[in-house]
């Protein structure tokens, strides 16, 4: 499975647009992953920025 990365939020995807910001610019080019479950309660989504429960990439190219 190819997975790409949303060059706006960093969400990983399995599709060439992001259903979360309706970007068409995605990558196959990043690195890291983190995956935030609560994100009101997690200290990393807090400082990523990062609102919504998912898998995201750290680094997108």
């Amino acid at each position: 499975m190819i997975e790409y990365a949303c060059k706006k939020c960093n969400r990983i995807l399995t599709k060439k647009s992001c259903p979360t910001c309706q970007n068409v610019d995605v990558s196959k080019n990043w690195k890291g992953m983190v995956l935030i479950l609560d994100p009101d309660k997690s200290e990393i989504a807090k400082k990523l920025k990062i609102g919504s429960v998912g898998m995201f990439a750290l680094r997108v190219r």
